[in-house]
């Protein structure tokens, strides 16, 4: 798919860590079809994941009660967001996919990929009201999850002691991304690769390789609460 942009949001601090391998296997895979692949790595840049008064410049439009949302959706139709948001942004507008990869931490991502999402997709940017879910403002790009967890498939499947991983997506996936209009694959979850034997981490890197080679070809989930948490 030459031509097709690729951003990848990575989030692990570790650079021989198997969330990095499996970074370094989109990069690769995904350039070799022609794609340009861009990495934010957001451990490596020290991304600051706080919303605060620094995210504005200039004068806040009601500077006696600072609230965060209103605030940033008045500086980004103003051009008056600070400039590492600012990159972000134009990242996203350029990709045609998103591509996340990070450790489940306590069933959700780690606080340095919230903070991103909490700082890039603000109102007027990649939603507004209306303008959201089907008709969010980053609709037409498509978005996947590439996790690792510390626990089993066992674990985290409908009769295990955490449940069906799906359930823990729902706030990501969908009250996330597609809350922004991204259409959305399904997640790519290497299970408990720090417990598994070098064998079945080899084979958990070559299922991803396989994987992205026919990316372009797969249809999104419906991603509708069924899709998480059944009929």
């Amino acid at each position: 798919m030459a031509g097709k942009k690729v951003l990848i949001i990575y989030a692990h601090p570790e650079p021989g860590s198997f969330n990095a391998a499996l970074k370094n296997v989109a990069v690769d895979e995904l350039s070799k079809q022609g794609c340009v692949v861009t990495v934010t790595d957001l451990y490596a840049a020290n991304f600051e994941p706080r919303t605060t008064r620094k995210d504005i410049a200039g004068a806040l439009c009601d500077p006696e009660h600072f609230n965060y949302g209103v605030a940033a959706h008045h500086a980004y139709k103003d051009g008056r967001l600070s400039c590492d948001i600012v990159a972000e942004q134009q990242k996203v507008c350029e990709a045609d996919l998103l591509l996340f990869q990070f450790p489940m931490y306590w069933y959700s991502m780690p606080a340095i990929m919230k903070g991103w999402m909490d700082r890039i997709f603000c109102q007027g940017f990649a939603f507004d009201f209306p303008g959201f879910f089907d008709d969010g403002l980053l609709k037409g790009k498509r978005a996947i999850l590439s996790l690792t967890t510390g626990g089993t498939a066992e674990m985290f499947s409908s009769t295990g002691v955490n449940g069906d991983i799906r359930r823990f997506l729902w706030p990501i996936q969908h009250g996330t991304l597609h809350f922004c209009g991204c259409q959305i694959l399904a997640p790519q979850v290497s299970f408990a690769p720090d417990t598994s034997s070098q064998e079945e981490r080899t084979k958990m890197v070559e299922a991803w390789t396989q994987r992205l080679a026919t990316i372009w070809q797969e249809e999104p989930i419906v991603c509708e609460a069924p899709w998480y948490f059944g009929q």
